[in-house]
């Protein structure tokens, strides 16, 4: 059987790199991407200078203030990160076509079949560390192993800049000492449930008895037992697609004023519509998330009769929705997530609902927002909403998020009192 071998390659402080890489001046300094210090937002990533402060991934924006407040606060510009990434991904791909971003930041390579050309896993990760250095002015962590479980837990551990190299038959000796959160799975709750077994470590994980871990926690329980050894038959998924497309937007004040919120949905289905219609995809499943002042999160779900990708069918599906569970509550955080894609070229001739020309006029607003910038033409009622320009994506990514914070290959953990979506708020302890 061939030893598999697979990298994990993550981009150190993304956002904030960018921005430290394109402005000298900032180079050394702590630097915040998110919004201002006064404002209502979270975090999107902070350089690690701003991190010495205590500072983190989806803090919010006030406390980052208070705690370094002598920070440089950015805005999110997307454009510019979405850039960068594309750059690092084409040059993952030199390497190998088993490529699998898992957000904007970060992807796990599959270099098995790339050993003969390019040499063993650490050859090839001091080549691509190098290339991302030289060619876009970055530095990434490189985690090397069997496993992605294994490859993404090692990329971790000496950011930045590093690159941890795991050796067959070695995955379960080096897991062994670390602390259990760092196991894919293992959140605060299960790692308090754990405690109660004497758990600390994953090494005190993989010397239970997994019968009496399958007995306490069901099927999860024997997988984590499994993740403790190392074992992690999960394949690199090259050229994954997304499986959603979502736009979100925090209030700086939290609202009950309907009119107010409504607007907010119609920014956010008017994002989500044209990223559909820019990779030819319609939507059969709308889903609404909304969070109140005491920051309970509810998600409801619509399927529609025939698959979306306008404004109007979107925006409509979702006020359906919100007026089911708006009662009077102040709100402080609205969302629109699209999924269930069909592409528009299979859907046939006679699957296009309504006028035609509502679709040829959309595209004519999409190429004038590519050409001159998403606010280039607006819908009248948005013009003074100070709504921001929705957060492009790399539409390989399957959406975990909208806040935007850099990504996580564990994805996040948020409460939810309806069926599964796929976005969720991520982890405040991941900050790559």
């Amino acid at each position: 059987m061939i030893t598999r071998t697979i990298l994990h390659v993550d981009l150190d402080a993304f956002f904030a790199a960018v921005e430290q890489r394109d402005r000298p001046e900032l180079r050394g300094k702590p630097v915040i991407i998110g919004g201002g210090p006064d404002q209502r937002g979270v975090v999107s990533t902070c350089s690690y200078e701003a991190r010495k402060f205590g500072v983190h991934s989806a803090m919010p924006l006030r406390t980052a203030g208070r705690l370094c407040p002598q920070g440089i606060f950015l805005p999110v510009d997307g454009r510019k990160y979405q850039t960068a990434s594309r750059e690092v991904m084409a040059i993952l791909r030199r390497f190998t076509p088993m490529v699998q971003p898992v957000s904007i930041d970060e992807a796990f390579l599959d270099v098995t079949a790339s050993r003969a050309l390019f040499g063993d896993g650490e050859t090839i990760a001091r080549a691509i560390k190098a290339a991302v250095h030289d060619e876009v002015g970055l530095t990434i962590s490189v985690g090397v192993a069997t496993t992605k479980l294994v490859a993404k837990v090692a990329s971790d551990l000496r950011k930045p800049d590093g690159l941890v190299l795991v050796p067959p038959g070695e995955e379960a000796t080096f897991l062994a000492p670390l602390q259990i959160s760092r196991l894919w799975g293992v959140g605060e709750k299960m790692a308090a449930a754990l405690a109660e077994f004497g758990v600390r470590t994953i090494g005190d994980l993989a010397a239970l008895p997994p019968a009496a871990i399958e007995r306490r926690f069901g099927k999860h329980g024997a997988s984590l037992v499994e993740r403790a050894h190392g074992i992690d038959p999960d394949p690199v998924a090259g050229g994954e697609a997304a499986k959603s497309i979502g736009h979100e937007h925090t209030f700086d004040v939290d609202t009950s004023d309907r009119e107010v919120i409504e607007r907010a949905l119609l920014g956010m289905a008017d994002g989500v519509a044209g990223r559909l219609r820019s990779m030819g995809w319609k939507a059969v499943t709308i889903t609404l998330k909304l969070r109140d002042s005491s920051f309970a999160t509810i998600t409801r779900q619509v399927s529609l009769k025939q698959p979306a990708d306008l404004t109007e069918e979107i925006y409509a599906a979702t006020l359906v929705l919100l007026r089911k569970e708006l009662r009077g509550q102040r709100i402080r955080l609205v969302g629109v997530t699209a999924s269930n894609f069909r592409e528009r070229e299979q859907l046939g001739m006679f699957a296009e609902a309504g006028d035609p020309r509502r679709h040829k006029a959309a595209e004519a607003l999409d190429a004038i927002r590519r050409k001159y910038g998403e606010r280039s033409v607006m819908r009248a009622t948005l013009v003074r909403s100070e709504l921001p320009a929705p957060f492009e994506r790399d539409p390989m990514k399957a959406v975990r998020d909208e806040l935007p914070v850099e990504g996580d290959a564990r994805g996040g953990r948020t409460r939810r009192d309806s069926q599964p979506v796929t976005e969720s708020d991520l982890d405040p302890d991941i900050d790559a």
